[in-house]
């Protein structure tokens, strides 16, 4: 494994340093509430990041959502990226990928996805769609949202064809209540798309909270450098010293675990237990770093209105969104023993799919996470 990036990724990510870092400034973002930045998106896509993913592919992309992470910039690209420009890439019919993919990368085409596969959508024989997702990130900017049913075959519905009613999530997503009633689906890809889009979400997703990671720690260790107890730096003393190395190891183990799954799709080699590991890490090490942050700031911490308070309700959110830690665990486990009865020869547990396991047992729990990137795994609202 190499997780080198190529000139390629590296300029691209340069570049989406700079657009994030010059856009998603902390006064601009404070002017927007809990809506998305629109003339952010657009300069992303002027740039050509977005349609950059397709060769770069999923390891650039996860480059790119850690700049995002970094500055919490508030636009649709990683949902947009990933159940749009990389599912109808690698699922799409020539026509779609032909129809779809110049409006995805220029941005006119906004996808978002009512992931993952919760039974709260059918579909009839003719691809009409009826139900409801409670929350399903970036609606409101969306043009199009894909959209798993029952069998989990993946249809893609126009935004417009379909109810929403603004939902407020505990980080800015832009997120809505997605009612479909007899609303015209296109089916998108084979029966087996869903486990492919499902492993490359829970990739791009961790690789997001790999930056909002690395940006609530750079800012803590800021803070604590510049700010003085008893004439010495906070940064001096070890109990700080020591909270930040941990909070350093956990950013570094999500980045890693991340890097691979994304390498691994990159190669066409098998990568949803390299997904789910990564998912556990950045559901697990993920909401520890960001309540590290928030806690080295001391009482500036407390401040709903500084930047760190950002990275920790978009680090919470992902935590939630990516399914507790807990509940991803489980899923890896049997993940991990299905794979070995395989190996034996063994019937893989009774013909039943683990994430249908998992995602049965959550729904008898109250469905608090998703276990993979979804709506099913989104908090309310909270201050933290």
């Amino acid at each position: 494994m190499d997780f080198t990036p190529t000139e390629e990724q590296t300029a691209a990510r340069e570049l989406a340093a700079r657009i994030f870092g010059d856009l998603a400034t902390h006064e601009r973002l404070a002017t927007l509430g809990t809506g998305s930045d629109m003339g952010l998106w657009k300069a992303l896509c002027a740039a050509g990041l977005v349609s950059a993913v397709e060769d770069v592919g999923l390891l650039g992309l996860v480059l790119l959502l850690e700049e995002q992470g970094r500055t919490t910039a508030q636009a649709p690209f990683a949902a947009s990226c990933v159940y749009g420009l990389l599912t109808v890439g690698a699922h799409g019919s020539p026509e779609q990928r032909g129809r779809l993919l110049p409006g995805i990368r220029d941005g006119s085409v906004v996808v978002c996805g009512a992931f993952p596969a919760v039974g709260g959508v059918r579909a009839s024989e003719r691809g009409e769609l009826t139900g409801t997702v409670p929350l399903v990130p970036w609606l409101r900017d969306a043009t199009h949202v894909l959209v798993p049913d029952e069998r989990r075959r993946l249809w893609l519905a126009s935004a417009a064809d379909a109810g929403c009613e603004p939902v407020e999530s505990t980080a800015p997503w832009a997120a809505g209540r997605l009612t479909v009633d007899g609303a015209p689906g296109e089916l998108l890809g084979a029966p087996d798309a869903y486990e492919d889009v499902l492993a490359t979400a829970r990739t791009a997703f961790a690789g997001l909270q790999a930056g909002v990671c690395a940006g609530s720690l750079a800012r803590a260790v800021a803070h604590t450098n510049s700010r003085e107890q008893f004439g010495r730096p906070l940064a001096v003393k070890q109990g700080v010293q020591l909270r930040a190395a941990d909070a350093y190891m956990d950013t570094e183990a999500i980045r890693v675990t991340v890097y691979e799954a994304a390498w691994r799709r990159d190669q066409g080699l098998p990568y949803a237990m390299e997904a789910l590991t990564a998912a556990w890490w950045a559901s697990e090490a993920g909401q520890r770093v960001v309540h590290a942050g928030q806690h080295l700031h001391g009482g500036t911490g407390a401040d709903l209105e500084h930047p760190v308070h950002r990275h920790f309700l978009w680090g919470r959110q992902l935590d939630a969104y990516l399914g507790c830690g807990s509940e991803v665990l489980e899923e890896l486990g049997e993940l991990i023993v299905s794979d070995g009865e395989e190996a034996r020869g063994a019937p893989k547990a009774q013909g039943i799919r683990t994430t249908e396991r998992a995602e049965e047992a959550r729904g008898a729990k109250g469905a608090k996470g998703a276990g993979g990137a979804g709506a099913g795994g989104v908090m309310p609202h909270e201050d933290g």
